[in-house]
């Protein structure tokens, strides 16, 4: 070989170490990149997630954790994913706090209440829920909470159930609940009116069909009767409808949200999130951006394991009731547990 052709070789050589050494830092920078964003990515949707630390606050005063059945406890211990029964709490609040739950909530009201009460009931094996809806004007007995800033509540006799967030936040809403329920919460998963239209709008919408007209002024929804593709507006419309179907009492406003729930749930197994990371990111953050929970359920890790305990809960799976109820002897506008079907409704979540 002569000199030229060596020369020749060495450049080519040369070039192709060139060639690999900056596709190699390339490669890297995008790793490095990825893996940034990644950890921003997590850092940011974990940081969005507010939190109550209610088992401090409430201590040892409350009904008993659930038992893990033997083959429940089988279950888990095959497998990281948690198998177990479980009660959660979950809140729609009606606060108007921010520009977004102002425009959407309408008004000035101050404050806030529990709009939207039910308790989750997940079956050993998460693969059957039970949803019991609360009537936000039923009359209980409001135990004595403690409040964040020292001191407690007092009791409060024929109270509203939805003045218990009012007056004590996350912490009193539980302790009432389980106080006339007898039933112990393992969890709470509050949401506001802005995080609800966020999160139907990443999922694309939800579809609804409704068995009679809707006319309400109030929430500003006007549908006929049939189905209907709603978008996060709407949808949030329709879980607040009262006025406009019915006899306009919370009653009639219940069935509405127990029929959004379903779709909900039929439209999220519609969205193959998994496979989709930029829609998972888009839902993720709608829900952890106005998401409040218990200090069990404030990290991203610990909401990612409840989801991917969920994967076999199909909406068919999924029961949902109205706790009993009665006309209050003292209001026509209020209603009472009705015994002894309440009772009986609540032992079977236990």
């Amino acid at each position: 070989m002569t000199d030229k052709e060596n020369a020749d070789d060495d450049r080519r050589v040369g070039r192709r170490s060139r060639v690999l050494k900056i596709a190699g830092l390339t490669l890297a920078g995008a790793l490095v990149l990825g893996v940034a964003t990644a950890g921003w990515a997590y850092w940011h949707l974990n940081s969005n997630i507010k939190s109550v630390d209610i088992d401090s606050a409430l201590g040892a005063d409350r009904p008993a954790k659930a038992v893990t059945t033997p083959s429940a406890a089988a279950s888990a211990s095959a497998s990281p994913v948690p198998t177990g029964s479980l009660n959660i709490l979950v809140l729609g609040s009606d606060s108007r706090s921010g520009k977004e739950n102002k425009a959407l909530g309408g008004g000035s009201s101050t404050g806030a209440r529990s709009d939207t009460a039910m308790v989750v009931h997940l079956d050993a094996g998460r693969t059957k829920a039970t949803i019991v809806s609360i009537p936000r004007d039923t009359l209980v007995t409001r135990p004595s909470c403690p409040l964040s800033s020292g001191g407690s509540t007092s009791v409060a006799y024929n109270a509203m159930f939805n003045t218990a967030y009012s007056v004590g936040g996350p912490v009193c809403a539980v302790k009432t609940v389980e106080s006339i329920t007898g039933v112990r919460m393992d969890h709470y998963i509050e949401i506001d009116f802005a995080g609800f239209a966020k999160l139907v709008d990443a999922l694309g919408g939800v579809t609804v069909t409704t068995t009679q007209d809707i006319d309400d002024d109030d929430s500003h929804l006007h549908l006929k009767k049939g189905t209907h593709h709603l978008d996060g507006t709407q949808a949030l419309a329709f879980a607040r409808t009262r006025h406009g179907i019915g006899d306009g009492s919370d009653l009639g406003r219940i069935g509405l949200q127990q029929t959004l729930v379903k779709a909900l749930l039929t439209q999220i197994s519609a969205n193959d999130l998994l496979t989709d990371p930029t829609k998972l990111y888009e839902v993720t953050d709608a829900v952890t951006d106005s998401l409040t929970t218990d200090t069990g359920l404030d990290s991203l890790s610990e909401l990612i394991s409840l989801g991917e305990s969920l994967k076999g809960l199909s909406a068919d799976k999924v029961t949902t009731v109205t706790m009993p109820n009665v006309t209050a002897p003292s209001d026509p506008n209020r209603v009472v547990a009705k015994e002894p079907a309440a009772s009986e409704l609540w032992e079977s979540l236990k």
